[in-house]
């Protein structure tokens, strides 16, 4: 069984900086994709960042500049470090995954999210 688990959502002030991580554990084969959304009350989910397994990254325009997604490969981990934090981050934050349990089958798992509040 996989789970990802989120960590690192605080209360902080308008032009702080927060890093969150997201560890996946359970029997993996290997992960492609991992990224971080995030949800307000009353709005979709967006993605916010992504990092592919061969370390390529991708960025809602809003974060570009501020946020950076990293992952250490053989810690099954992101992290998302957010600088420049502006009362709009505020939101719900998960991860999710691609990942392979064996050589062909792949699922996407969630996070429970993690909450980010920026106050101003």
């Amino acid at each position: 069984q996989v789970q990802l688990v989120e960590s690192g959502g605080d209360l902080v002030q308008a032009g702080g900086s927060l890093t969150l991580s997201c560890t996946a554990s359970g029997s993996i084969f290997r992960i492609t994709h991992m990224g971080w959304y995030r949800q307000a009350p009353g709005k979709q989910r967006e993605l916010v960042a992504a990092i592919a397994d061969d370390g390529t990254t991708t960025y809602v325009n809003s974060v570009k500049g501020r946020f950076t997604v990293s992952r250490i490969n053989t810690r099954n981990t992101t992290y998302l470090q957010m600088n420049s934090l502006r009362p709009e981050d505020t939101s719900v934050y998960y991860c999710n995954a691609d990942i392979f349990t064996t050589r062909m089958s792949v699922t996407t798992y969630w996070g429970q999210g993690t909450q980010v509040t920026v106050s101003s």
